[in-house]
């Protein structure tokens, strides 16, 4: 699949970079961000994906972050995909900022106009993979995935959904438990119609239960007094009740924080250092061949710990 590159930058001695392509899962040109580290010049790198929120573009996250002495010191390739498709001239797509454009809610959708374009769920999972596999310098074996609000909700339904594809998953104020939440409920009434036993596919905390037992890192940042919790549009409550129930660790850091700060990007940045470090960790202790698994599992979770 040809890519047309956008832009480049240089960045901590490596290269920011943003390209097009046509997308065949979602029938329309994508753009995708992919910041490349000095040592992928000399070798394949791991693969970090990172999932943005309502009404972003791959351009929040490269810009405002301020990820990339990070990435750059661990070696880490960052992909940041759009939110959703766009241009497709679906009619509403551009009427509501929690639906449709830039509100992809990272699922396939199965309802009329929007199943043939908005498929955001398999352009994450696999079409994009395949893409960054073929045309860059990564690891396949060596994959995880992070992001923020509805980006964090997607991140947990991707790596609940593919055991083993993903080394860990963090996020920041996850959209934990949407079948229950306003956005949840409007999102995917509209892409996935109104049989809610289908939205479960798309739920964390509903997977979580279903959830085969291969060990999978979780990590979760939220912000105390941050307004989309107390309204109850993230509901991690929830989720982490369906995690201590399945026996699942997950490391869940409630911190003393306003809505406005935990959803800035000066906090976010602070705290996307630590989540970097732990992910590159993560990834080099998960595709470490041991015999004994307990083993490997302790080390992760008392890194963690220990790190945060």
């Amino acid at each position: 699949m040809a890519l047309k590159q956008i832009s480049s930058n240089k960045c901590f001695g490596g290269l920011q970079k943003v390209f097009e392509h046509d997308s065949v899962e979602l029938n329309c040109k994508m753009k995708f961000a992919v910041y490349l580290p000095p040592k992928a010049e000399t070798g394949k790198c791991p693969a970090l994906y990172w999932l943005s929120g309502l009404t972003c573009t791959e351009q929040n996250f490269i810009s405002k972050s301020g990820y990339h002495q990070s990435a750059s010191e661990h070696g880490l390739v960052v992909i940041a995909p759009d939110t959703s498709p766009r241009g497709c001239n679906i009619k509403g797509e551009d009427e509501s900022w929690d639906f449709g454009t830039g509100a992809g809610f990272y699922v396939d959708a199965t309802e009329d106009p929007w199943k043939t374009n908005y498929r955001m769920y398999s352009y994450v999972t696999e079409e994009l993979p395949q893409l960054i596999n073929a045309n860059f310098p990564v690891d396949p074996q060596r994959m995880s995935i992070f992001g923020h609000s509805m980006g964090g909700h997607g991140a947990l339904i991707c790596a609940l959904k593919n055991p083993g594809k993903y080394k860990s998953v963090s996020a920041f104020a996850p959209i934990c438990n949407p079948v229950l939440c306003p956005w949840g409920k409007k999102a995917f009434s509209g892409y996935l119609g109104t049989d809610q036993s289908k939205w479960k596919a798309y739920d964390a905390t509903h997977l979580v239960k279903s959830y085969p037992g291969s060990q999978l890192d979780i990590l979760i940042d939220q912000g105390k007094d941050d307004q989309f919790l107390l309204d109850g549009q993230l509901l991690p409550d929830n989720f982490i009740a369906a995690c201590t129930e399945k026996k699942i660790p997950v490391v869940f850091r409630l911190q003393e924080m306003s809505c406005l700060a935990i959803y800035s990007w000066v906090y976010l940045e602070t705290s996307l250092i630590l989540m970097m470090a732990i992910h590159m960790c993560l990834m080099a202790v998960n595709t470490q061949a041991t015999k004994d698994k307990n083993m490997a599992y302790s080390l992760n979770w008392n890194l963690v710990t220990q790190v945060f």
